[in-house]
């Protein structure tokens, strides 16, 4: 495998439900695929159903560590879903802009959910309900501050505009974004109810968000297999631990090739 001249230490930002864990990686194969290429990666380690707020501060702080930690003067954010919010959220509120080189982001709901929309017409107290259950849940997994009820409505396109202005990109940190689309509701047997939920309410998308939500700053363009699978919200973090295909052709084959092209194209920027 060929080394990539990395500038900045890579910080991997977990999306939620899931918690960084060592002999149960949320990223698969991916971290070992990075360092394998030269890369050095640290983890968020942030709560896995925690506010964004909680979150951001955590991070802010985690951010700090790493810095003294590799001696890095800045460093790069890939950051899953919800963890998108989350940093965006730290380098605003914590003026973390001229410590942070770039942030890209992988299926992270910047406008918000259609179809959280339609969820949180039911009654408040069956969706406070739900947020209290899950949050019992997480607690025991290890989060400190569980806050699903407010994640819930972070999730609505209205919160999600509100979030937009009230945290605007930093000029000093270059944000990208990518798309990933199934190749129909059916194509993964875990994601297959909720995709075709979304599908019909918001459109083509990777099981939980749509291609169209997840579009932010200098947008990367929607990432498919090579394969009629497509490419899950599962799939995008390699939840399976294997590639999707041994075929060639246009589309990825394997995500952790995808996450190296990425960091490739980093590093061909400078960062």
């Amino acid at each position: 495998m060929n080394k990539i001249d990395l500038k900045y230490p890579i910080l991997m930002v977990h999306g939620m439900g899931f918690r960084d864990r060592k002999y149960l990686n949320y990223w698969g194969r991916i971290p070992a695929k990075l360092e394998e290429a030269g890369c050095r990666i640290y983890y968020g380690n942030q709560d896995s159903s925690g506010s964004v707020e909680s979150n951001a501060a955590h991070l802010a702080e985690r951010v700090k560590e790493i810095l003294e930690e590799s001696g890095a003067e800045r460093i790069n954010v890939i950051a899953h879903s919800k963890g998108g919010l989350d940093i965006r959220c730290a380098i605003c509120e914590y003026d973390l802009g001229d410590k942070i080189a770039s942030v890209t982001t992988m299926s992270t709901p910047h406008h918000g959910s259609v179809t959280v929309d339609k969820l949180l017409k039911l009654p408040d107290f069956l969706v406070k309900f739900a947020g209290k259950c899950t949050d019992m849940v997480f607690k025991v997994l290890g989060d400190k501050n569980p806050d699903c009820y407010s994640i819930f409505h972070l999730f609505t396109t209205k919160e999600a505009e509100k979030f937009n202005n009230a945290h605007p990109d930093d000029p000093r940190t270059y944000y990208q974004s990518y798309a990933f689309q199934m190749g129909s509701p059916f194509s993964d047997f875990f994601m297959w109810f909720p995709s075709l939920v979304v599908w019909i309410l918001d459109g083509p998308n990777d099981g939980l968000l749509s291609t169209n939500s997840v579009q932010w700053a200098n947008f990367k363009g929607i990432i498919k297999s090579n394969s009629r699978r497509g490419i899950s919200h599962c799939d995008e973090v390699d939840m399976r631990r294997m590639r999707f295909t041994r075929k060639k052709g246009e589309g990825v084959s394997d995500i952790t090739d995808f996450y190296l092209g990425v960091v490739e194209g980093l590093a061909g920027m400078g960062y």
